[in-house]
């Protein structure tokens, strides 16, 4: 696999509360591969940190290992593998598995890669996508996610949004054009998203920052602080937008999320401003208007008691459009 060699920070906007809640999921470049496999066959994967990894089986089956789990897939199954954790990809649950770089491919692209692997024997496809995540801005949402989501099965108007966008995908990714690598960041970000709204739903969730994404009135409120973190909010402007009362409302954010609304606010806007600050190139007068300070000394007070540094350290120390090397020469 090749890495993009540039980056887009990618946002999601939806009309429901866990749609608007995870505009808090950002990537910065994303690369494809296509794969015909005839069994036995095995590809392992290295640990690829700081990447979200999404295998999706298009015809046959196959068995995904994760440390000692194993989770069949189907034709139509998905895998959401969301730390870059070390995995293997599978024939069957004993067939011998080939480090990824010691497979030969066929480049189409920087970023789209055809890889025809096997035995000879029962034929599977699978798309492959890898998604380089922005820590600063997903962390929240990474730690209480599991290591692996998995969705068996799609009924049959997501499975045809799912499939459409994977053609796109696989389109974009194979055409050389401008702006490619950034319609490919949203593209892939859709894929996640997808998985993430069908295993939100029904995830076992009663506390914690993905609980009151669920939330109908704390996710909405969630949704528009990320959207619109310049906006001048007040707890009674939030609580508002909930349609509760002041203290209703601080009450059920506090114990849904683990911090008072303010405290969450103030959180996100500094972790947007540092990201912000090493992938940009922009004033950081213009960032901290950006993220809700009217005053930039008010702001660089702000960030070095959130971050422990000033926001101009950060910005000498920070690579703004952090260049992308060839995954297959190591990650």
């Amino acid at each position: 696999m090749v890495n993009p060699r540039t980056g887009a920070g990618a946002q999601v906007a939806s009309g429901d509360q866990l749609g608007d809640g995870l505009h808090l999921l950002h990537f910065t470049g994303a690369l494809y591969c296509r794969a015909e496999l005839s069994a036995p066959w095995g590809v392992e994967f290295p640990d690829l940190d700081g990447y979200m990894t999404l295998p999706v089986v298009l015809s046959g089956r196959c068995v995904l290992e994760v440390g000692d789990d194993r989770y069949p897939l189907e034709a139509g199954s998905a895998a959401l593998i969301t730390r870059g954790t070390p995995h293997r990809l599978l024939s069957t649950a004993d067939a011998p598995a080939t480090p990824l770089f010691e497979i030969p491919v066929e480049q189409l692209s920087d970023t789209y890669e055809h890889m025809r692997f096997g035995g000879g024997g029962e034929r599977a496809q699978i798309a492959y996508a890898a998604m380089r995540v922005d820590a600063p801005l997903t962390a929240r949402l990474i730690a209480e996610l599991p290591d692996v989501i998995r969705v068996d099965a799609w009924d049959d108007g997501e499975a045809g949004i799912f499939g459409a966008v994977l053609r796109l995908l696989a389109r974009e990714a194979e055409a050389i054009e401008p702006g490619g690598e950034a319609v490919m960041t949203r593209l892939a970000d859709v894929l996640v998203i997808q998985v993430l709204r069908r295993w939100l739903r029904s995830a076992d969730a009663t506390t914690g920052w993905l609980a009151a994404l669920r939330d109908p009135q704390i996710g909405r409120v969630i949704g528009r602080m990320h959207a619109h973190p310049d906006d001048e909010w007040t707890l009674v402007k939030l609580a508002r937008v909930a349609s509760m009362s002041r203290s209703a409302f601080a009450e059920r954010f506090t114990t849904l999320v683990g911090e008072s609304p303010m405290r969450y606010l103030a959180g996100w806007r500094l972790e947007q401003a540092r990201s912000q600050l090493t992938r940009t190139d922009d004033p950081i007068a213009a960032i901290s208007t950006r993220v809700g300070y009217t005053s930039e000394a008010a702001f660089s007070r702000a960030f070095k008691r959130h971050h422990g540094v000033t926001p101009g350290s950060v910005r000498q120390t920070g690579t703004p459009a952090r260049p992308l090397t060839p995954l297959r020469a190591g990650p």
